[in-house]
């Protein structure tokens, strides 16, 4: 047993002789989780960023600032590979006090990193620039993905839901790099169609829950499971469920 394994299982005892509760247990597993990851493994991948093209008419960014529901957006010129600065949603307000307002100059720096960034260091320069949005870059210089950091804080203290938050069954898998990116809450039945696989469980709906079923224990980040053909990693988990999943599908032998 490696230091951080048994430090994970000293934190444990510790939870179950009562010295500490369920929930502090979680974040601090969490903590130690952030350490391990890197940029790349949390990141809202290229294709579900809501950006804004400055050639638009504003009218077109509010249209994409009320069907997405965020508080933040890459601004750029062209396409994504050309983010020029962030703009706060809260910047648009200015158009309905004076329609003539040029809203380009509000726009915010925009910050990059690279998609081996680890995340613990990425949440330490959040906190010192006071940042709350950093673009993911790959070794070509393209926009790769995005990171805020309540997705940071999320891998510590679990889900942070607001009134924005919402379902979106057409992002449920997502290709990421070596495989794909899957919602633990995607059907048995989706994932399936999806992979012309047929993988199934007694007793659970969702891939989330097949692989925890597999595990026999709820997983943590990184863990991983070989099952019928498909290697599943644990990206993003709680003390009550798998959140997200990266998922590799194997050479056939």
């Amino acid at each position: 047993m490696n230091d951080r394994a048994a430090l994970r299982q000293t934190l444990r005892e510790a939870c179950h002789h009562g010295l500490v509760d369920e929930d502090t247990l979680s974040m601090m597993e969490g903590a130690l989780n952030v350490s391990e990851l890197r940029a790349h493994d949390i990141m809202v991948p290229r294709s579900q960023v809501f950006g804004v093209d400055v050639a638009d008419d504003p009218s077109v960014w509010l249209q994409t600032v009320i069907r997405s529901g965020h508080s933040r957006f890459p601004a750029y010129e062209g396409d994504l590979d050309n983010v020029t600065g962030i703009l706060h949603a809260k910047d648009l307000l200015k158009l309905l006090v004076d329609p003539k307002t040029d809203v380009r100059a509000c726009l915010r720096p925009s910050r990059f990193i690279p998609e081996s960034q680890p995340v613990n260091v990425l949440l330490r320069d959040f906190r010192e620039t006071r940042s709350h949005m950093a673009l993911v870059i790959d070794e070509f210089g393209s926009v790769s993905g995005l990171i805020t950091i309540e997705d940071v804080l999320e891998l510590i203290v679990g889900d942070i839901s607001d009134e924005f938050d919402r379902e979106d069954k057409g992002a449920n898998i997502v290709p990421d790099g070596s495989g794909w990116r899957v919602k633990a809450l995607t059907p048995i039945e989706q994932f399936n169609e999806f992979f012309a696989s047929d993988l199934s469980d007694d007793y659970c709906e969702t891939i989330g829950g097949l692989v925890t079923d597999r595990f026999e224990h709820v997983p943590h980040a990184d863990e991983e499971i070989v099952e019928r053909g498909f290697r599943f990693r644990i990206v993003r988990a709680d003390q009550r469920q798998v959140v997200l999943l990266h998922v590799e599908k194997l050479p056939a032998l």
